[in-house]
């Protein structure tokens, strides 16, 4: 096994962590992603992983010092020269994380990944493995691993075992082994150690029994053989693509982190890996991502069927399905699930967390589940009508459910409701809900005529019209020459960038066009675009019960590309898509925000940003051709 990885595109050009960062919060784009399809770690450039949650991505934090430097708890390993530079890269088309770091004595590395289980032991195991190596000259290391159990709530013993420690908490007992000398420190376990070139030392974090010791740690045959297989499993996956055409490696880093973010046993992908991060820096915008919501099922499901993933599109299917087979007090489906499926989200808010940067509260739980959001009935039935067309024919059972939803829709469509953005200040008529209403009830009747499933197509019929008639009454505004965010306003909102993706109008219709130049506007002169960033709406114009500012929204910034490109404006697309392509952090991962300086912002990485991406870039380069 080679010890140094080749670079990929992503990683070489960072020159980060000039002086080491032991402490202090970092950039939120400073971090890469590992994970093993059940849980998710954020690691920084320092080689400290600030954020873990075990053994799923919504049980109670492990590691949160990316949410209060003090209190959260990391697991950090980092040399202890000074003067040093350090470089992230994942190993080609995988998720194995390599943090390169470069002092005048030496080159060292950590490589982090997260064993992908393969039923081997007959049950699965969440751990990290951390694999420190020298390839050039002589390197100390530090490493501390200080758990803070239950976001820092609960408390834990720590046990020095032969093998190296075991961390005990109520709930989740970990053991950490070491192929180097620990010593315990309180409750943490400490070591420092030299390596020369060609040496390495391994450490293994993992999930044990009560008990339990820590387990042998892994011997350098034994490890090699685990990294061979978690490298050959990315691959392995990874090579299902069919996607051949321009930004080939950004499309794949995509793919590989959506399918990091998918929660095997359900299907279900998280919106995020993360919990409170926020969307203004000091700012009260912190939500809990580590949900599924409904809305991006058509996204997730387009995406993954136009590069070839149609396991994950069929996974993710069943689990939307379930979700139709339950009612709800105000609606048949709630906008969002956890990724098992339960219902019961309630917000909380920990106190005595800092939040990052000091942006209060930090929240776990997400109390928007329970809103009133009329769109994601647009969104579920656009998935299911593009799974039936590109993945599998539905069933008449899951057509009687969908069947149920629609005439839901017809009954309801004219309330009033949260949106698309989950405001908290007030129900409206929001453009963007009712839109997807009209697309709920339209790919009703495109799948009942496709299929020929029995429906009440005269009713369905009536209501697509008068629900079209209605925004192009209501939800234009002539002055503006634009569609707005909701009826009798003057407010742009991004959202409307989806009426041509969706088939609503065509993508050259004068009301798409007008729509498009007035969004395209920058913020001064009333449009939405600050140098081809897109903001979601104007947060000083329109109302939504949060205090302070958030950054553009790098989803809406691809939605306008392939606006753009629909219409036939390809050069100018192209470019857009270029400059957002340098927004993406030193491995090609995406915030949900980027902020007045080009920082990320928000949740990370986030899917839905991931998705539209995918989108973006497929249907670009199908605009473009075989030209460059």
């Amino acid at each position: 096994m080679e010890t140094g990885a080749s670079p990929s595109a992503f990683g070489q050009v960072r020159a980060d962590g000039a002086k080491k960062q032991s402490a202090g919060y970092q950039p939120i784009g400073n971090y890469g992603l590992i994970g093993n399809l059940r849980s998710a770690a954020l690691v920084g450039i320092d080689g400290s992983i600030d954020w873990l949650c075990m053994p799923r991505f919504d049980s109670p934090s492990v590691f949160a010092a990316i949410l209060d430097d003090e209190k959260g708890g990391r697991f950090r390993i980092s040399p202890t020269a000074d003067g040093l530079t350090t470089r992230q890269l994942y190993w080609p088309d995988t998720n194995v994380l390599v943090t390169r770091f470069f002092a005048p004595a030496g080159v060292g590395e950590v490589t982090d990944y997260m064993p992908i289980d393969d039923g081997a032991d007959g049950g699965h195991r969440g751990q990290i493995v951390r694999r420190v190596a020298v390839v050039r000259g002589t390197m100390s290391f530090e490493m501390e691993c200080s758990p803070a159990f239950d976001y820092a709530r609960a408390n834990h013993e720590a046990d020095m075992t032969p093998n190296g420690v075991v961390f005990r908490s109520t709930g989740l007992t970990l053991g950490l082994a070491a192929g180097v000398p620990l010593r315990q420190e309180g409750d943490a376990a400490v070591a420092g150690f030299t390596l020369r070139e060609g040496e390495s030392a391994v450490f293994v974090l993992r999930e044990v029994g009560d008990g339990a010791d820590c387990g042998a740690c892994l011997s350098r045959g034994e490890e090699e053989d685990l990294f061979m297989r978690t490298v050959g499993y990315w691959r392995r996956w990874l090579s299902r693509s069919n996607y051949t055409g321009r930004w080939r490696e950004m499309v794949h880093r995509s793919a590989l982190t959506l399918k990091l973010l998918t929660y095997e046993p359900t299907g279900a992908m998280v919106a995020a890996p993360t919990s409170s991060l926020p969307e203004d820096i000091g700012g009260e915008r912190n939500w809990d991502y580590r949900y599924t919501w409904i809305r991006d099922a058509a996204f997730t499901l387009y995406g993954l069927l136009r590069i070839g993933f149609t396991e994950e599109a069929e996974a993710f299917m069943h689990w939307l399905g379930d979700r139709c087979k339950h009612s709800n007090a105000d609606g048949p489906l709630q906008l969002m699930y956890g990724i098992d499926g339960r219902g019961d989200l309630t917000e909380e808010t920990l106190d005595h967390l800092d939040g990052y940067r000091g942006s209060r509260p930090v929240r776990i739980g997400n109390g928007a589940y329970d809103q009133l959001q009329l769109d994601i009935y647009g969104e579920l039935m656009d998935a299911v009508y593009l799974y039936n067309k590109h993945g599998s024919p539905i069933s008449y059972d899951l057509w009687t459910n969908l069947r149920g939803l629609v005439n839901w829709v017809c009954d309801n469509w004219r309330r009033k409701d949260e949106g698309i953005w989950e405001v908290r200040g007030g129900r409206r008529h929001f453009v963007y809900s009712k839109l997807m209403c009209w697309v709920a009830v339209d790919r009703g009747l495109r799948l009942a005529a496709k299929r020929s499933f029995p429906a009440d197509r005269e009713r369905w019929l009536k209501v697509r019209d008068e629900i079209y008639e209605e925004i192009m009454e209501r939800g234009w505004n002539p002055e503006r020459n634009s569609f707005v965010q909701a009826y009798d306003s003057d407010t742009l909102d991004a959202s409307n960038l989806i009426m041509p993706l969706v088939f609503f109008v065509s993508p050259t219709d004068p009301r798409m066009l007008g729509t498009l130049d007035a969004t395209n506007r920058p913020p001064h002169d009333g449009g939405l675009v600050s140098n081809s960033l897109v903001h979601r709406y104007d947060v000083e114009r329109s109302a939504d019960g949060l205090m302070g500012e958030e950054g553009t929204f790098s989803l809406c910034t691809f939605w306008l590309v392939e606006a753009l490109t629909r219409a036939g404006r390809t050069e100018e697309a192209r470019l857009m898509f270029e400059q957002m392509l340098g927004y993406a952090n030193h491995l090609g991962l995406y915030a949900e925000e980027i902020g007045r300086s080009g920082e990320a912002l928000g949740n990370f990485p986030q899917a839905f940003t991931h998705l539209t991406l995918i989108s973006a870039a497929y249907n670009l380069d199908r605009a473009l051709g075989k030209g460059t």
